[in-house]
């Protein structure tokens, strides 16, 4: 992912880390309006705002999420730290909270390049595949994220930008995938894409690719399949001057065929002085028919962004 701003001011991390064991620390969530200048405002595009909150946490290598799957109470966030959190939402509070370390990176030192985690998908039986910047590759882990099932770089991947590759990735009904890249152009305002048979840690799913067409300014940063089976897609800016703004989009999969362009359908916009920040995961999930979408902030570890979850309903 490109931290442009935090890149000008800290020095992120480390080249190499320690990894505290699993914990249970206590995650505080403090509930915000996403209007802070008209806090009864709900609805934005074809989206309506149903809750959110600021995430905060003793926990010493909290923040950082960069991906995000749940099913509207029990979730699963990862790091770009190659830690994850599990919790469950219960009456706006995050309970049971755990902490835990990916058990293996796609590289060997354990450095920031081996374990820059930004997307992820979750199998019918619970397999967890995560993409990796950097290495730009895939791994396959168990349910329970401690064992390393595959490990996959796929050429098609090969010459994506180290620090702006496998953004966003969606497993679809049947057991395709898709992998946006955030970085790679393929053609003016047109981002790489690739859609893979199968399992994309495996070497024998060869993909094709596609374009993608974010809103003009946007880049993907995280995807997920709604229940009708179509994907949303969690698109991001930056500027210097007005910091960070996010938009979602919807994709038709039945118009993803090799060299097609596809653009995203917009639902909405956020931009400052929202309350938005480095929006980099989302999950769909449905609540009495009604389909929610959950996103999260990566805060890049740095006092001046936060951890925020919000909730919206799709109209």
């Amino acid at each position: 992912m490109r931290k442009l701003h935090a890149a000008l001011l800290f020095c992120l991390l480390p080249s190499s880390a320690s990894f505290p064991e699993s914990s249970t620390e206590r995650v505080v969530a403090t509930a915000v309006p996403l209007d802070p200048s008209a806090p009864e405002r709900r609805r934005f595009g074809r989206l309506r705002y149903v809750g959110g909150w600021h995430l905060t946490s003793r926990q010493r290598n909290f923040g950082g999420y960069s991906a995000l799957h749940g099913d509207g109470r029990d979730f699963l966030t990862i790091a770009d730290t190659g830690q994850y959190l599990r919790f469950t939402m219960e009456r706006g509070q995050l309970v049971r909270t755990r902490f835990g370390n990916l058990p293996g990176f796609p590289g060997p030192t354990g450095n920031k390049r081996d374990r820059d985690a930004e997307s992820m998908a979750i199998g019918p039986e619970g397999d967890v595949w995560v993409g990796y910047e950097y290495r730009n590759a895939v791994i396959r882990y168990s349910a329970d994220l401690s064992t390393v099932l595959s490990t996959g770089w796929p050429p098609a991947m090969a010459n994506w930008a180290r620090n702006s590759g496998a953004e966003a990735m969606v497993r679809l009904d049947g057991g395709r995938f898709v992998i946006f890249a955030e970085g790679k152009m393929i053609a003016p305002g047109v981002k790489a894409a690739l859609m893979f048979p199968g399992d994309p840690s495996q070497s024998r799913n060869r993909p094709y690719q596609f374009g993608y067409r974010p809103p003009k300014g946007y880049v993907p940063s995280d995807a997920a399949l709604l229940p009708d089976g179509r994907i949303i897609v969690l698109n991001r800016r930056f500027g210097l001057l007005d910091g960070f703004s996010a938009a979602l989009t919807i994709v038709d999969p039945a118009k993803i065929v090799p060299g097609a362009t596809v653009p995203g359908e917009m639902l909405g916009a956020f931009a400052p002085p929202l309350n938005i920040d480095n929006m980099e995961g989302i999950t769909a999930t449905l609540e009495g028919g009604r389909t929610m979408l959950w996103l999260i902030s990566d805060d890049n570890q740095v006092p001046i962004e936060r951890t925020l979850l919000l909730k919206f309903e799709l109209d």
